[in-house]
Formats: structure tokens, sequence, C-alpha cells
């Protein structure tokens, strides 16, 4: 049983595709700027971020705050198409413009600015796919059904009316298509039964890529509901042919944890399934490829002008509050210290189960975050000499321990560890550790039940990320250190 995602974290809402050897995949990023994330791999299990696809403002609206939590980009789809790459996506804050189309030569250069498809095609989770005619068609979710209408991707200008393809299987929520061929047939997938644990892979067949869709009768094609397995919510996903004529499957996924009803914290991670054929319809093979445990630890000590892409911001682009210099990287001036929206947060996505993250500040005055929205987070924030743990839970903002004499050598320090009482009947996801190293040691400041920093007590679409902002005042950060405290042990 394969339990170990291949983009872990908050990776939600996979597409991919081929070009000759190379697979390229990208996921959603909601309210966090750049958006896009786009990743790739020659052997779909290893995968390296090469860029964002949206990384300027003229491409991305997203704004700060507890209101646009879980906005912004919604489920994208990429493919590539006569020497070119084609993303299509929502931005749920202008959704009103219709879906956003962007286009690139190469994957990891400079994307075009967006073209919308407009009003008429009011929605979310848009796909592309062009038939034998060269005609693309544009295919996204309304509520309760799949849609389509052909489209002018240099312009967004669609060439039919919108009308109804396929409404599902009868569960909650169709969304998600993704349009595919093989061997004289288009292949519709979507996803059914909501993002939570009714979450399923559904698929249904047509001669023709504009229908009528006949549903498979052996749908769901994929779900965990009611099952025991460590990766629960499986549904959202995409289809990819392999050079030899082989085909797999990408997918999102959540590793709950904990006592009943359990909790996820990292987000909907993204996971990989073989496929095989049989009498014309996909059937997924859940062990076909050994997905190793990566170890996502990396340090940036920030030597260059230029920001590693995995490096986001809640509803800012991180450009515009931060400065390179010889040392480290300058974060102006973010939240005051009293408030609890984060304004300038530098950030990145919790990856693991057990992990731990270091931050040196050798000057300003700083807090070391871990974040869902701006209404539960924790941090260990420093004021002069002073260090304090404090925790937002909706209404209620505490501090849970203080200590002095906290100096610009003493590292601000958050871990994520096994529950200390993982064996009973009140045991949350994990434990977060608030503190700072001294001469290398970790001090512990206070702990926070991680239950708190779930998706299931925040709700919202995304995962814990964690970050850097400065407070009242300018800081330095000169060095960032993730460490996976569980790299060497099987996930799950």
């Amino acid at each position: 049983m394969n339990a170990n995602p291949i983009l872990p974290g908050f990776h939600p809402d996979p597409s991919i595709c081929r070009v000759g050897d190379d697979y390229y995949l990208v996921t959603s990023s909601f309210e966090y700027f750049p958006g896009v994330p786009i990743f790739r791999s020659t052997d779909l299990t290893g995968w390296e971020q090469i860029g964002n696809v949206l990384d300027r403002p003229t491409q991305l609206n997203v704004t700060p705050g507890l209101e646009s939590a879980s906005t912004g980009i919604f489920a994208p789809t990429l493919r590539h198409h006569d020497g070119r790459f084609w993303l299509a996506t929502t931005n749920f804050t202008d959704v009103r413009k219709g879906h956003l189309i962007v286009q690139a030569a190469d994957p990891a250069g400079a994307w075009t600015d967006p073209v919308h498809t407009g009003g008429g095609t009011v929605g979310i989770d848009p796909d592309l796919a062009w038939d034998e005619n060269g005609t693309c068609h544009l295919t996204w979710c309304f509520p309760g059904q799949i849609m389509q209408a052909a489209v002018d991707p240099e312009s967004g200008r669609l060439l039919s009316e919108p009308r109804g393809l396929w409404s599902g299987t009868g569960r909650a929520h169709p969304e998600g298509p993704h349009l595919f061929s093989r061997e004289g047939w288009w292949y519709l997938v979507i996803a059914e039964g909501g993002t939570d644990g009714g979450h399923a892979v559904s698929i249904a067949r047509s001669r023709s890529i504009t229908g009528p869709f006949t549903g498979n009768p052996a749908n769901p094609i994929l779900t965990r509901s009611g099952t025991e397995h460590p990766v629960q919510s499986t549904g959202h996903a995409d289809f990819v042919e392999l050079p030899g004529g082989e085909w797999a499957m990408v997918h999102l996924g959540v590793r709950p944890r904990g006592t009943f009803p359990k909790f996820h914290v990292n987000g909907r991670e993204t996971f990989l399934t073989g496929i095989t054929w049989a009498d014309g319809w996909p059937i997924v093979v859940e062990d076909r490829f050994t997905v190793p445990v990566r170890d996502n630890s990396f340090v940036d000590e920030f030597r260059t002008p230029t920001l590693h892409p995995r490096w986001v911001s809640p509803g800012t682009d991180p450009r515009t509050f931060t400065r390179h210099r010889p040392g480290g990287v300058v974060l102006a001036a973010g939240r005051a210290p009293d408030a609890g929206e984060a304004r300038r947060l530098l950030a990145v996505r919790a990856q693991d189960p057990q992990w731990q993250v270091t931050a040196v500040i050798p000057d300003g005055d700083a807090c070391l975050t871990v974040r869902m929205d701006d209404a539960h987070w924790v941090a260990v924030e420093r004021r002069g000499e002073m260090l304090a743990a404090r925790m937002v839970l909706g209404p209620l903002d505490q501090t849970l321990a203080t200590a002095a004499g906290i100096g610009p050598g003493d590292a601000l320090a958050v871990r994520a560890v096994t529950h200390a009482e993982a064996a009973s009947f009140r045991a949350g996801p994990d434990q977060l550790e608030l503190g700072h190293l001294t001469d290398g040691e970790f001090r512990l400041l206070a702990t926070v039940d991680g239950r708190y920093l779930s998706t299931e007590v925040a709700g919202g679409f995304t995962g814990r990320v964690v970050g850097v902002e400065a407070i009242g005042t300018d800081a330095t950060l000169s060095r960032f250190e993730y460490l996976a405290l569980d790299a060497a042990a099987p996930q799950g």
C-alpha cells in the first residue's frame, strides 16, 4: 500500500502533461502569491519545482486578509499543443471575468498575461482540449453540471454557446473535468462527492469530444470513502500517457492523523497511481509505482537576489516587501505587533508529518509563524530581547509563554512532532512546539495541539505554511532551515 505523495504538502488539484520524455505538473495555489507552482519530472515520482505560472501582478489578483482565505486560484489545467504550453484556471477573486488562459513556449520561463473567457463561463475548474480538427474546447464546472464551449484560446472568445456535457453519476459536486482521447474514444474524468471524505474519481466516454457521454458502469474508479487507507479524500484526477503506451493518473488526497474524527494539517497533496485498461475503461492500479519518501529538508541563506520559487505570501507579492543584501533578505515592516492578520509573511509549505523550522534574524523584531489562515495560527515572536509564544484561534488571541534575554544569535524555532498522547483517544494529529535555539539546543516555550491548525478546525482548501514576518519595523532574515524529522521513515 503506497501512502507517499509525489508532491507532499499543500499541493491540491493536480494537472499533468507529457512532452517527449518530460512530465510537467501544476497544482492550485488559492490566495498565495506567486500562483500555480509548476514542476518537472522524468520518472513521475521525483519532481523539481521550476517556477510559478502566475508570478506577476498583471497575471494574478489576490489580496491578504481572512476574507481572502481559500479564494484566488482554483484547479488549473496544463496542456501542451502545437509546440506551446497552455494553462487554464479560475481566479475566484475575479470569478465574474470567467476563466483565465495563459501560454508559454518555455514552462520555466515567462507566461503571457491572461485572457479571460467572459461572464458566460462563470464557474470553476476549466479544462482545455483540442479535437482532431484543431478546435479548442473549454470544459468547466457550473454547480451540478459539467459545461463545455468551443473557445479561441488566444483571445478567450467563445466560438459556441455553452451547453451541458455531463452531470456525473449522482454524487454531490461534479467538478474538476479533464478530457483526453484514446483509441477513438474521448474520456471525461471528473471529481465527485465533494473534496472531503466522500471524494471520488468518476469517468465517462464518447466517440465525440462534444458528447453525449456515457458513464463507466464501474464508477467511481477511485474512492477511499469508508476504508482504513492512510490516504483519504482521493479525487480530482488527471491522466497522462507514458512514452511506452502505458498510462498513469495523478490525484489529490489527504493524510489524516490522530484519533476520531482525525485531522489533516498539511492540506491536500498530490499522489500517483497506475492505470490499466479493460473493455475500453480505465482501472486504477494503486501500487503500480513505488513512490519513495522524499527528504524535503532545505536551508536557504538568501545568497542571491532572486527568491527560490518555493517562497510564497498570502495575498501579497513577496518581491514587494523583500530586498536582498549581503548576509540575507530584508523584510519590510509587516503587521503591527498586536495585529492578527499577516500583511507581509514570507512562507513555505509544510510538507512532512514531523518537521522543524529555524529562522535566524540578526536584526529587527520578527515572528516565525505556522499558519492555516489569519484566524488559525501560532507564532514565536521576538520583540527586542523578549520572546513570546502566541496563538490565534478564531476570536481568541493569547500569549502562551514568554522568555527574556533572547538575542539576535538565538534562532526562532517551531517543531511539529508526534502527539504525546498518540495511543490515547484524545490525540490530535501532532503537537506544535514553539521555542528557540540557544547554542544549537531547542528550548521549549509552549506546546499547542496540532488539531487547532487543521483543515477540520480552520476549514478552507489550503494547508499549513511556515514563514517569517517583520513586526512593526524592518528585519533581516539571514537563514531559514526546514528539516524533515522523519524523512527516513515511511509516511502514512
